[in-house]
């Protein structure tokens, strides 16, 4: 069994935005030489998350997003948190800060039309994301 670990860096130029970071993952899975296992996408960033959802239809993501700040509005009254940003932090605690995703022969093993996004919730904004991946690299 071998762990390894890669920090990427996202760049988001809308306060609220979903990035497809799907190619990145699977980058650091081939970079790695798992074959078989699993890798986590962490995101340590309390305004921003990490989901799985359809990347086939953009206005998907855009349903995400408005769906959210309809719950969620910016200046919702009430909230106390002094940075302006509360909606944000809900946000990330409803969406998560992770996703584990399965590895079958060296390939992520998502539904024909799932990708990892990377959730901006408090942009534009440079940010990172951890990836660790776990298992073994050869059948033997």
């Amino acid at each position: 069994m071998q762990t390894t670990h890669k920090t990427i860096s996202v760049r988001t130029n809308r306060r609220c935005q979903m990035m497809d970071i799907t190619a990145q993952v699977a980058e650091a899975v081939a970079e790695s030489g798992v074959q078989n296992g699993t890798v986590l996408v962490f995101c340590p960033h309390t305004t921003a998350a990490i989901t799985i959802n359809e990347n086939a239809d953009p206005d998907v993501q855009h349903d995400l997003l408005l769906t959210l700040e309809e719950l969620l509005p910016k200046n919702r009254p009430g909230y106390r948190h002094s940075e302006g940003n509360s909606d944000a932090h809900v946000k990330t605690s409803l969406v998560g800060a992770n996703e584990l995703v399965m590895i079958e022969n060296g390939r992520l093993k998502l539904g024909t039309w799932q990708s990892v996004f990377f959730c901006e919730f408090d942009g534009p904004r440079t940010r990172r994301v951890h990836i660790q991946v776990t298992g073994t690299s050869s059948h033997r």
